[in-house]
């Protein structure tokens, strides 16, 4: 069972990320072929591209947290010790757990909205606030993965050992 654990919180935003891409690129083809072969385009086709789009990107947000891929300027932090880098890290962290809980409780308001008054897509006609909780699950998945951050920073900053700076995309 730790193992399965391990391996879903290894890779969950990977697997996600990948169904909702595939998802995305399956509805564009079938709807350039059904536009242009079949002269014949479908109403929730741009939506069910869109919408999965939304939920790639929050993924996305919180596999960046995970790795510590977003962007940011480092070049002073590359000139402190390692129990300096670990507290900016674990400021920064902290900051973005803020802005993350704010973000989670004001999202919910439109969610909530959407769930009392019916709201539906319009090509889809199904609930718009499954859509709008993208935004409160890309979040809570940044909270989780900040949590493990935060978590990682404090051991390393009681061992003084050189803390995650995450992956670099260019080396």
């Amino acid at each position: 069972m730790n193992k399965y654990l391990s391996s879903l919180d290894n890779d969950i935003e990977r697997w996600l990320s990948l169904i909702f891409y595939m998802m995305i690129a399956m509805t564009i083809i079938s709807e350039v072929i059904r536009r242009f072969v079949f002269s014949y385009s479908s109403i929730w086709g741009e939506e069910v591209a869109r919408y999965c789009f939304i939920y790639m990107a929050w993924i996305g947000a919180s596999l960046g947290v995970k790795n510590r891929a977003h962007i940011r300027i480092d070049i002073i932090l590359n000139f402190l010790p390692n129990r300096g880098q670990c507290v900016v890290y674990l400021f920064a962290d902290f900051l973005t757990l803020i802005l993350a809980v704010i973000a989670i409780y004001f999202s919910m308001g439109s969610v909530l909205t959407s769930i009392e008054f019916g709201s539906v897509t319009h090509g889809l006609r199904i609930g718009q606030y499954w859509f709008l909780m993208a935004i409160p699950i890309g979040f809570t998945l940044i909270v989780i993965r900040l949590l493990q951050s935060i978590t990682r920073d404090f051991r390393d900053l009681r061992s003084g050992t050189k803390p995650f700076s995450g992956h670099s995309l260019i080396d």
